[in-house]
């Protein structure tokens, strides 16, 4: 594993950090309450499209049995949907509710209210840093996002 001296960043680091800093942000206080892999399907769905059960069950990283019985209980909810597959009539797609849209949507709300409080806290410099971090942080999770 290469150094900090020669990558400008150590890995180990930041994987620290940024687990820290996941497991604090799912954690923040929330109108909507529910469980991580609950909102994760919703997510996914909202921001993804409808998808099949083994596509949904691939992206969660969750066994077959555990994706089928969530989606029954979200769709007994009113939070997502099962169609027909346009492109395989014996397959069915799983989509979001305005319902389920709208757990996200507020979920969003709830986190940009409690970032923009903890940003507040932070000094300026901080504030740019973090900032001037958010493209690469985001080309990291394209990268991650492409090889599942």
């Amino acid at each position: 594993m290469a150094s900090r001296s020669q990558q400008g960043l150590d890995a180990a680091e930041l994987a620290a950090v940024l687990g820290d800093f996941t497991r604090s942000s799912i954690r923040l206080p929330a109108t909507e309450k529910h469980s991580f892999t609950t909102l994760s399907v919703l997510h996914t769905l909202a921001h993804k499209g409808p998808m099949r059960m083994t596509t949904l069950k691939a992206s969660e990283q969750v066994t077959q049995p555990a994706i089928t019985q969530l989606v029954s209980r979200l769709e007994r909810e009113g939070l997502v949907e099962r169609r027909p597959d346009p492109e395989d009539g014996r397959a069915v797609l799983v989509g979001v509710t305005p319902a389920g849209a709208q757990i996200v949507r507020t979920r969003h709300e709830d986190r940009i209210r409690r970032f923009s409080q903890l940003l507040e806290a932070l000094t300026p410099e901080e504030r740019r840093d973090i900032g001037a971090a958010l493209p690469a942080l985001a080309r990291m999770a394209a990268l991650m996002d492409t090889e599942r």
